[in-house]
Parts: C-alpha cells; structure tokens; sequence
C-alpha cells in the first residue's frame, strides 16, 4: 500500500524520537553505571581508610604484637554496616584474621592469594571487581589498605567488599525510572508530531482536492493561506495558478468559441451564395456581384487563418526573424496606398508621410503586418472627414512609430484587454462585423518577438493612438 506523506512524516519524527531516547537511555546506563562503580570504590576505599587506622591503632597498642578482635571487631561492624559491605583483615601471607559481614553475602573460608597481599602492600591501595581470588563465589568490588607498622613494614592488609550485584539492582531502577519518564515523553511527543504533521500536511491535502477539482474543470477552488512560511507561499503559489488556469480556460474557450463564429460566419456565407448560383436562385447578372463576395469572405478566412498560424508560430517559438536594414516609412506609405479607396470613402487625411526616410533593423514581412494591422484598425474606428497620424521619434536604442487617428477612442476600461486575443470592444463590435479580433494580439507579439513594445492612448470621443519600438540598426549597418 502507498504510504502517504502524513504516515512518512509521521514515521520518520517517530523513529528519530525513539533513536534517541534509545540512544539516551545507554548513554545515561553507561553513566551512571561509571558513576555507580566510581561512588562504590570512594566508600569501600573510605570505610577501609577507617578501618585500617582503627587497626592500627588498636595494634600499635599492643606493640604490634596483634589486634585485640573485642576491640576492633565492633567498629569493623559500624563501618561495614554504614555501606553494606564486608571488612575483613588478612596478615601478610593471605590468612584472614578477622572477617565482619555487612554485605550478607556468602564468602568461602579460604587464604587470599599472594599477588593480591603484595600488590596491596607495594601500591598502598588495591582495587578490583572479581571474586578476591575465591573468597566469594559472585564478583564483588573490592578495596585493600595496608596496615604498616611505625617502621612502615606492612604487617597486614585490612579490605573491604561490597557485592557487585548492588549494580544491577541500582541500574535496573534508573531503567525502571527512565522507561517510565520516556513513555511519559513519547506520548506528549507522539501526540505533538500527530498534530504537528496533521497541520503540516492540511494545506497539502487542499491542494491535491484542489487538483483533482482542476482536472474536472472547475477552477473555482483555493487553497486558504494560513500562514506566511515555506507552506503559505506555496498556498499562494498555488492560488495564483489556479487564476492563471482558470483564466487560461476562459481564453480557451473563448478562443474556441470564437475560431468556430469566425469560421462559421463567412463559411455559411460562401456556402449559401454558392449553393444559389448552382440551384439558379441567384440571377446570372448578379452572380458576378455575389462571386466578388465569396472571393472576399475567402480571403477573409485565408487572413483567419494566416493570423492563427502566426500566432501559433510565435507561441511555439517557431517564428524565426530575418532582419534586414530597411525605410519604414516607405512600408507604412504603401500599406496607406492600399486603403486608398476606403480612406476615400471616408475622406480621410492621413498626414505624417512626407519625413523622410527611418531607417530600422528588424524582419521586414512581420513589421509590414504591424503597420498593416494598426492603418487597417485607423481607417476602421476613423470617423468621417477625420485624419490619421502617422509620427516618428528616436532615442539612443530605439525609433518609435506612433499612428494616431480621430474618433471615438477607446473606453478605459477596456484598453488592458485590447491586446487579448479574439477581443473585440463591444463598439467595434457593431462597427466591424468582418474582424476576428487577433489583429492586436499579432501585432504585439511581433513587436515583443523583435525586443520591442507596444502602447496605447486614447481620449474616448476624440482620438487613439498606438505607439510602437523596434530597435534601431547598429552603427555598422548604417554604413
């Protein structure tokens, strides 16, 4: 089965947690059983310190000839019992000489070996964990102090023996008590990460809802930001896609809509017209009239076309500029001369067109479209008896080439859409029923695709003006 990330998270928080406790808890056996066996030896070494100087007092009395055991046996007890451990005194040959229990355990009746005796009385101190040679038969901690006389001759070593098992017993405890706190600690921890990752993946989870919502269509669905971390930004990483889809979508549709009315309208048309003449419905006199029609409204769907393949094109990043050194105001001159008629009918003055030659680098075709696109849409929403404007002007990087004409101009609130493809203010609308609305969205992108851009102004009831860069030739191409 998948794991989710919730269970991962959750997982791997566990198992780090549970390492580490783990990892603490022999860290703190390790310790305390150092410290155990280090406190051990301080008091065996303490109580035999004692005892040996009570030894020696006692047998310093005697002209160390000999301990009195009335004497010295009930203080041995004293000490033996304060840490529950056994005293005993051996001479120098390994015999025990007197032996006091504190520890309750069992000890055997037998001599302590010669290496211990002598590396007791050579080093001052002896120190081990073992049996003593056979005295016990479970291991004890065990400590050894010299008794010397006045010329300082070991006469005797006095020891002191505590059962090591007094260590497990001790570590079994502070197990006992860390097992205890730890799953104390676990389950706050656990519930903490539960809620933690629980909270962590919520955002997530809304956005995988979220896609599943886009892949049905509906792009209506947000994430709700709920914080400003790594997670928020995503969340709002994630709800301006979804604007961008959903208004990705909107233009889709629109898009589709739009090609099939655009298509649809001068299809029907030609069909009909064509379906007239064959039947005889349309008179032979007038089937010359109806033809130039249907000649129009084909090449109207040829520009249809054309226009949607550049754009493609351009999208696509398939478009491939060939720059060249060329007049501009020679292209916008000719394409002026193929609007003769309209501009007649219309009487129109176009002014702007006797300044001479402005020379530009870019592709040649493409800038004849820009031109021919932004006069097309001059003479359109031109009025009556108007003028169209066509300017120059030129800095250090770039010639600008601006085409103004009277009218009614664009309202405000649609001047951000105009460059939309297949948008069409609802005016022009009404006044140019044969555009498809992809004229501006061609115009832009030619001029983005040489590096340049693209403005409007407009005043609503006088004039429009776009105002277009294309970079200027360099130095060596002008010469």
């Amino acid at each position: 089965m998948q794991k989710t990330l919730f269970s991962k998270h959750f997982i791997t928080i566990a198992a780090i947690i549970l390492l580490s406790i783990t990892i603490l808890g022999a860290v703190l056996l390790a310790f305390a059983s150092q410290y155990f066996k280090q406190d051990r030896y301080r008091l065996l070494e303490h109580n035999a310190q004692q005892a040996a100087e009570l030894t020696y007092a006692d047998f310093r009395s005697n002209l160390y000839q000999g301990v009195t055991p009335a004497v010295v046996l009930p203080r041995y007890t004293i000490l033996a019992d304060a840490i529950e451990a056994d005293i005993y005194l051996a001479n120098t040959d390994g015999k025990l000489l007197l032996f006091v229990s504190g520890s309750h355990s069992d000890y055997n009746e037998v001599d302590i070996p010669k290496n211990i005796i002598s590396e007791a009385c050579a080093a001052g101190e002896y120190q081990e964990v073992g049996k003593v040679g056979g005295l016990y038969s479970q291991n004890h901690y065990t400590v050894g102090i010299p008794v010397k006389t006045e010329s300082g001759v070991p006469a005797a070593v006095i020891f002191a023996s505590a059962s090591a098992g007094t260590l497990t017993v001790f570590l079994k405890e502070i197990l006992k008590m860390f097992i205890i706190s730890s799953l104390a600690v676990l389950i706050l921890a656990f519930a903490a990460v539960y809620f933690i990752t629980a909270d962590l993946v919520r955002p997530l989870r809304k956005m995988v809802a979220a896609t599943q919502s886009f892949s049905k269509g509906d792009f209506t669905v947000r994430v709700p930001v709920e914080s400003y971390d790594e997670i928020g930004q995503l969340a709002i990483s994630f709800n301006n896609m979804a604007t961008s889809l959903a208004t990705t979508e909107v233009a889709r549709r629109s898009f589709t809509a739009n090609v099939s009315h655009e298509l649809r309208t001068p299809m029907t048309t030609i069909a009909g017209f064509i379906d007239g003449i064959l039947d005889g419905t349309i008179p032979p006199e007038k089937r010359d009239d109806y033809l130039k029609i249907v000649s129009e409204e084909i090449k109207r769907l040829s520009r249809l076309v054309r226009s949607m393949l550049n754009i493609a094109r351009i999208e696509a990043g398939e478009l491939e500029l060939r720059p060249d050194l060329f007049d501009v105001n020679d292209t916008v001159i000719r394409t002026v001369f193929t609007f003769e008629q309209p501009l007649e009918a219309k009487n129109i003055e176009v002014r702007g067109l006797d300044g001479g030659k402005v020379m530009v680098e870019a592709d040649p075709d493409l800038i004849h479209q820009v031109v021919y696109n932004l006069i097309e849409n001059a003479v359109k929403f031109c009025n009556e008896g108007g003028f169209i404007d066509v300017n120059y002007s030129e800095d250090d990087s770039y010639t600008s080439v601006g085409i103004r004409n009277t009218g009614d101009g664009i309202p405000k609130d649609e001047i951000p859409h105009i460059f939309d493809r297949f948008y069409k203010a609802d005016k022009s609308r009404s006044r140019d029923k044969g555009g498809a609305g992809l004229g501006l969205h061609i115009v832009r992108s030619i001029v983005n695709l040489h590096g340049g851009d693209i403005i409007v102004r407009s005043v609503e009831g006088e004039y429009c003006e776009f105002v277009f860069t294309i970079p200027k030739p360099h130095k060596s191409k002008k010469n």
